[in-house]
């Protein structure tokens, strides 16, 4: 059983801790909201390219001149997958099920015989994806020392998967990260990027006569395709940073309300024993008194 001392001790690191978890609550609270209002904010603007583009792809992805970024390679052997997330831990399980998802679909490709190449976006996924997948990781990004995340930054990340496209490296890229929907929701999704796959394509074809394209629809699809890419690495950034924020936020509350709890517990052993050494002691008291 631990002593007074011992009990005494662990009380106060525990109120200590407990400190520290509520301070990270309000901060990243604070944080939250900048966050969340970026990554709403960025959302009809990628949607509304998605739909433009799901438009012209409708009407070019048979055509053999349409852009490769469109079409594709004609081959489906090499993966890239771009694993986005958090720079830091103490998010309960928003790094955990971006890195479960990307996992899972690299295990079930290499299953298939394809060939499976990793670009990381964040230094948690980094390190955990590098103890099971060391060969397969062909770049690291890492925005540690970013204090607010900019389009520079997402197309920074859209250059290095152009570059490795355009080198042949891979067929299709698929984008993996958590999509913020509430405090505590974060929703782990994977999002095909290269080639082009746009979930409203056949709605974009009916309203594709609506629209006469200046200049042409393939130098169109030419300019925007890359730009798409930067685009929808930027909005996953953004989900990203507003789905941390909100599971550090949900993690934390937790985190304090359980050492609220351990307190209480512990206070409640501090004052037993105590209670009981007092009684101890009368008793040794009376008894020595009754003795003489």
């Amino acid at each position: 059983m631990p002593s007074l001392k011992d009990l005494k001790n662990r009380i106060a690191s525990v109120k200590a801790t407990q400190k520290i978890t509520k301070a990270m609550k309000m901060v990243a609270a604070a944080k939250l909201r900048r966050a969340q209002e970026a990554a709403e904010a960025a959302r009809p603007y990628a949607e509304r390219m998605n739909r433009v583009l799901a438009s012209l792809s409708a009407a070019n992805a048979e055509n053999a001149e349409a852009p490769l970024l469109l079409k594709g390679t004609g081959k489906n052997q090499v993966h890239l997958l771009i694993v986005a997330t958090g720079e830091r831990g103490l998010a309960g399980g928003f790094n955990s099920s971006i890195i479960r998802m990307a996992r899972d679909h690299a295990l079930k490709l290499i299953s298939e015989g394809k060939t499976v190449k990793i670009l990381t976006v964040g230094r948690k996924g980094n390190d955990i994806l590098r103890r099971t997948f060391r060969e397969n990781i062909v770049d690291y990004v890492t925005f540690r020392e970013v204090k607010q995340l900019g389009f520079v930054n997402a197309n920074e990340v859209a250059q290095k998967v152009l570059a490795l496209f355009n080198a042949g490296e891979f067929d299709v890229a698929t984008l993996f990260y958590a999509r913020f929907q509430s405090v505590i929701s974060q929703v782990a999704t994977a999002q095909q990027i290269i080639p082009a796959k746009f979930e409203d394509a056949a709605a974009g074809s009916s309203a594709s006569a609506l629209y006469e394209y200046e200049p042409g629809e393939q130098e169109i699809l030419e300019d925007l395709l890359p730009r798409n890419i930067a685009v929808q690495i930027f909005r996953a950034l953004l989900e990203n940073n507003a789905s941390f924020y909100g599971a550090q936020m949900s993690a934390m509350d937790n985190a304090t309300r359980n050492a609220g709890e351990m307190i209480n517990k512990l206070t409640l052993s501090y004052n037993r024993q105590r209670q009981a050494q007092i009684t101890k002691e009368l008793i040794e008291i009376i008894s020595g008194a009754e003795a003489l």
